[in-house]
């Protein structure tokens, strides 16, 4: 499963490419596709060749949602690069799904596609892992044993005291970001290797590896750069921004 690719071409070739080793035959995106100051039209012709099962995220909604004056730059970069035919391929995809018995998907949570699920945040902006009881009480009524989540960019993993596994597979593109949304804070995997996640049905449950893929990030680097980025190409260069 893929996810957060933000645009970056060449860590979701590379995700790609790792993922045809390994026999993969189904994957799903579960969104924020093109945004930011990379290679949105790139990443949109390659993801639109697959048929993947996907959903939206919170930046593919606001790249639909919003007039172009009102967009932040790096939905604006990605606005700019996409055809016509790339916008109506993200206004079709829908904000949760269901793709196969047993699986919900879901950007940020069930009931929104802002909220953090697996992480949380102090009042000083400070991210740390969401308590068992935190994640738990997000999963409402997902009755799906593995529920599929993304948003903060970071791999993680929760068991639910029923058995139900919630999955973040990382961001295969923005390994780094900040936000002022609900309070400033910066959330940083410190590498800027592409991150995925396989996961296979086994008898005793969901079994999952997190794969984090190296690539070399030069042309992507030199993109932010070029759209006067210096955060972006920090990011995606080194996997920080502080």
């Amino acid at each position: 499963m893929i996810a957060d690719i933000h645009g970056n071409a060449d860590a979701l070739a590379a995700v790609l490419e790792d993922m045809q080793g390994f026999g993969v035959t189904q994957a799903v995106n579960l969104g924020d596709h093109f945004s930011g100051p990379l290679d949105a039209a790139g990443t949109a012709e390659l993801l639109m060749a697959r048929d993947f099962v996907s959903i939206r995220g919170n930046h593919d909604r606001w790249l639909l949602g919003q007039d172009p004056a009102d967009m932040g730059p790096s939905d604006l970069a990605a606005f700019r690069q996409l055809p016509p035919e790339a916008l109506d391929w993200l206004r079709a995809l829908p904000a949760t799904r269901r793709p196969f018995e047993g699986v919900f998907m879901c950007h940020g949570t069930p009931t929104s596609d802002l909220a953090y699920w697996l992480e949380r945040l102090d009042a000083e902006g400070q991210p740390r892992a969401a308590t068992l009881a935190e994640v738990e009480q997000e999963a409402g009524t997902v009755k799906e044993g593995l529920i599929l989540c993304a948003h903060t960019h970071i791999p993680r993993i929760v068991r639910l005291g029923d058995g139900r596994v919630v999955l973040n597979p990382g961001s295969v593109g923005c390994p780094a970001y900040d936000d002022d949304h609900p309070v400033f804070h910066v959330m940083q995997t410190g590498t800027p290797n592409a991150s995925y996640a396989l996961v296979d049905r086994a008898a005793a449950g969901w079994q999952v590896s997190f794969r984090s893929v190296p690539y070399d990030a030069g042309r992507m680097v030199r993109m932010a750069q070029e759209a006067g980025r210096p955060d972006w190409a920090r990011a995606v260069g080194t996997g920080w921004l502080t």
